[in-house]
């Protein structure tokens, strides 16, 4: 078993910038794949960034790509998400989320994804 835990959320203007972490337990030797994911009310859940561990790689979703950095730290168990210029289209619960065994092309996919957070609320506004 795997836990995560977010911390970091909070409320923002557009423009200013927030750090998200994410604190993994257990068994987290086994996930290669850690990534955020992201829920606004009314849609579905979508793919924020993801880092793979075997292959040093880093993925983002269009819409944060040059704004939003993760981060991840083995030593530590923590993976983060720096988000800067931050819209208020940004605005959403996120959501930490462990796998293994993650093609490249099955990253965005939340059935990919084993374990998950409880997420941490992130407010935008103009």
């Amino acid at each position: 078993q795997v836990q995560l835990v977010e911390s970091g959320g909070g409320l923002a203007q557009a423009g200013d910038s927030l750090r998200l972490s994410c604190a993994a337990s257990g068994r987290t030797s086994s996930m290669d794949v850690v990534g955020w994911f992201r829920q606004a009310p009314g849609a579905e859940r979508e793919f924020v960034a993801a880092h793979k561990r075997s292959v040093g790689t880093t993925y983002y979703a269009s819409s944060v790509k040059g704004r939003f950095t993760i981060s991840r730290d083995n030593a530590e168990n923590t993976v983060s998400l720096q988000m800067n210029s931050l819209k208020p289209e940004d605005t959403a619960i996120y959501y930490c989320a462990a796998g293994r065994g993650i093609a490249d092309r099955f990253i965005g996919s939340t059935t990919q994804y084993q374990y998950w957070g409880q997420g941490t609320q992130v407010t935008v506004s103009s």
